[in-house]
Order: structure tokens, then C-alpha cells, then sequence
């Protein structure tokens, strides 16, 4: 099994709390992980246990875009300089790909090994932002550099990239929403906890996007039906209250095999969600939506940018896949 798996949800939902319990649950069965915080508050770091100064001290990926768009061009003959890769550029012949057990410069220069409780996951970080960033252009460049290594990144059997997304409607800004092959919705039972849900269902269901709701902070049977009204089959499974996670953002976890039982089944449930998310993988889909977001994106404004016919870097023959003949060598 090799999984793209994203946690979105709106501000405060537990996206990220619930997206660091899914990357020990994962890292408990032995799957190598790669965790990836694309938030706009970079908060996975302490919940995946790390003090204030170690995940202060993570690389950000923003900050290492010249090198990761030098290493993914590769050789591929289409792509003239690292200057003209924009966040949406495809691979094609000739350029490196990113696996997760791999070492590589990308992961050297922005990967840092985390060691949890029942293994080691390697951990990534767009980087903290600023009030300056918050200017849409340096926001979305620092987003990118995940968006990018996405777009070459090819999973292997029993892998798992997790990424806990922006928050909101953000997450639409770019075809990022895209690249996975399951996402968990965090929803909260009020009318603000399900409108982005709303959102994203309309979204998704234009791109064959799969999509669960993970109802969190639920008290009680009246909770539940709230989120079954509002949500419908999409409600995958609810988590209320944990005196481990309460710990745990005290900076004082007990050890993750005492998690509650009904915390650790329901974490058990996404999993066979995700599982069965695979069967419907569809390279061929997901590359035609990477062409797509990028030749948008070209017109909009990456052309006048770069100051290249940027349509000219997708390759119509490149299929990204596990398949030996699809997969380019780095």
C-alpha cells in the first residue's frame, strides 16, 4: 500500500492533532512516513512531540526552492532552467522523482528524522510565516515547494505522505488539493465546523477528489446526528475528548500504545479508509490533473513570470507512476 493522505479542516478543527495521532498510528505499524506541515501555523512539529526550539529549528522548505527546482529538473530537455519551474510544474523524461525511503539532497536539505514511540518518521515543513508572507504571492511560493515535490513524488508499496493542509478554503489555491489519494476533513459538530466541508465537497467532486469527514471534539448522540444531517455518508467516524492528546499538548504524552481504545479504533478506521481509497488510484487521472493545474496556472501568471511559454514543459507522453517504465531514475 503507498498512500498520499491529506488532513484539512478550518482553523482550531484538531486537523493537526488528529493528522500527528494518524502519522504514530502509522509509524506503530512499521510504515515508513514522511510528515509534511503545509499549515499556515506550523504546529505538527510539537504534536508529533518535538519542544518549541527543535521544531523551530526544522528547515523550511521555502527557503530551499532553487535547490529543490534544480534537483527535480533532472535532465528533462523541456525545462530550460530551475528559473522557469513554477509550484505546478509536471516531471517528464529526464527528471528526478522523490521516493520515500530514498536519501536525496531535497530530503537532506529539508528532512529531519523524528523519533516517536514505535519508530522514526521523517519529518518536512514549509517553513514558519511571517505577517510579510502573508502577501498571496510569498505565501503560495512557500506552499509550492510542497506542491512541487508532490508532483515528483512516486510512493512505493506500504508508504505513507501525510500532510497536514492549510487551513480552510486555502487548501484551493493551488491543485494540491489534487494530489492525494485520500482526505480527511477534521470537522467540528457546529455550522462553522461543516461550511468548509461544504466547500471542499464542491471542489472535490469536480476533480474525483476521495473525501471523509473525521467528526472531532463530539460530546454525545447529538453531535453525531448533527454531523450524519449535515455530512451525510461522507462521516467516516467521530473522536471526542482524550486525556492522551490533553497530555500530549501539555507537552507530557504518556507512551502512544496507551492512547484510548476508541481513539486508537478510530484511527485504526482511517486507516482502512485510506487502504481502500488505493484501489482507485489512477496515475494516468492524476497526471492529467497535474498538466491541467499547471497550464492554468502558466496562463494566469506563471508565463508573464517567468518569461517562458511555460505550456512547452509538459511532456504528453510522461505518465508518473510505480510502474518501472514510467518511473524516471533520479
Amino acid at each position: 500500500m503507498n498512500m498520499k493522505i491529506a488532513f484539512v479542516g478550518k482553523g482550531g478543527s484538531g486537523k493537526t492533532t488528529l493528522s500527528s495521532l494518524f502519522v504514530r498510528h502509522l509509524a506503530a505499524t512499521g510504515s515508513p512516513v514522511i510528515a509534511v506541515d503545509a499549515d499556515i501555523n506550523q504546529h505538527l512539529g510539537t504534536a508529533l512531540g518535538l519542544d518549541e526550539a527543535e521544531a523551530a529549528a526544522l528547515p523550511a522548505m521555502g527557503a530551499h526552492l532553487p535547490l529543490i527546482k534544480e534537483y527535480l529538473r533532472g535532465t528533462n530537455p523541456r525545462i530550460a532552467s530551475a528559473e522557469t519551474m513554477i509550484k505546478t510544474t509536471p516531471p517528464g523524461e529526464g527528471s528526478r522523482l522523490l521516493r520515500v525511503r530514498e536519501d536525496n539532497p531535497v530530503y537532506d536539505a529539508c528532512a529531519r528524522p523524528v523519533r516517536l514511540d514505535d519508530g522514526e518518521i521523517r519529518l518536512m515543513a514549509t517553513g514558519p510565516f511571517t505577517e510579510t508572507d502573508l502577501g498571496v504571492a510569498c505565501y503560495h511560493s512557500k506552499v509550492g515547494a510542497v506542491e512541487l515535490c508532490l508532483n515528483h513524488l512516486v510512493d512505493g508499496p506500504d508508504e505513507y505522505v501525510v500532510v497536514d493542509m492549510t487551513a480552510g478554503s486555502d487548501s484551493f489555491a493551488s491543485g494540491m488539493f489534487t494530489r492525494f489519494d485520500m482526505t480527511f476533513l477534521v470537522a467540528e459538530p457546529t455550522r462553522k465546523g461543516v461550511s468548509v466541508y461544504r466547500q471542499y465537497k464542491e471542489y472535490a467532486r469536480d476533480f474525483g477528489v476521495a473525501l471523509r469527514v473525521v467528526g472531532n471534539k463530539v460530546q454525545g448522540r447529538d453531535d453525531v446526528d448533527f454531523l450524519r444531517e449535515e455530512v451525510g455518508d461522507d462521516l467516516l467516524v467521530t473522536v471526542g475528548h482524550s486525556d492522551w492528546v490533553r497530555a500530549m499538548e501539555k507537552g507530557r504524552p504518556a507512551r502512544f500504545e496507551l492512547l484510548e481504545s476508541d481513539n486508537r479504533a478510530a484511527l485504526r478506521t482511517l486507516h482502512r479508509a485510506a487502504a481502500d481509497a488505493y484501489a482507485h488510484r489512477d496515475w494516468e487521472r492524476y497526471t492529467r490533473q497535474m498538466v491541467h493545474f499547471h497550464l492554468k496556472n502558466a496562463e494566469s501568471w506563471g508565463n508573464a513570470k517567468t518569461g517562458a511559454d511555460l505550456a512547452a514543459q509538459v511532456d504528453p507522453a510522461f505518465v508518473l507512476g510505480e510502474g518501472i517504465g514510467a518511473v524516471q531514475p533520479a
